[in-house]
């Protein structure tokens, strides 16, 4: 005799498909997410950077912390500003 609860299906079977349902639900959707950020993930060097990389200021961005905390004056700050802006950048 198999079917106690005639053919139907009892507590149990009804809790084990309800749970069933969630998690397989639960796994298709995880699975879509990480595709999803898989794929929107840009290569190094194609927008801003990723969170947890360090972010390098300008050498700009460095001379004016500088002037701001009092480390050089300001003719020191536009002579050296002068010198960053008429100087060709090296290339890369």
């Amino acid at each position: 005799m198999m079917f106690w609860y005639g053919h139907g299906v009892g507590g149990w079977g009804w809790f084990a498909m309800s749970a069933g349902m969630i998690v397989f639900w639960a796994l298709v959707v995880g699975a879509a997410v990480l595709l999803f950020r898989a794929l929107a993930r840009t290569a190094p060097g194609d927008g801003p950077a990723p969170h947890g990389t360090p972010h390098r200021p300008t050498p700009e961005q460095v001379l004016a912390e500088r002037f701001a905390r009092g480390e050089i004056d300001e003719d020191e700050y536009r002579h050296r500003l002068d010198v960053l802006h008429h100087t060709p950048a090296p290339h890369a």
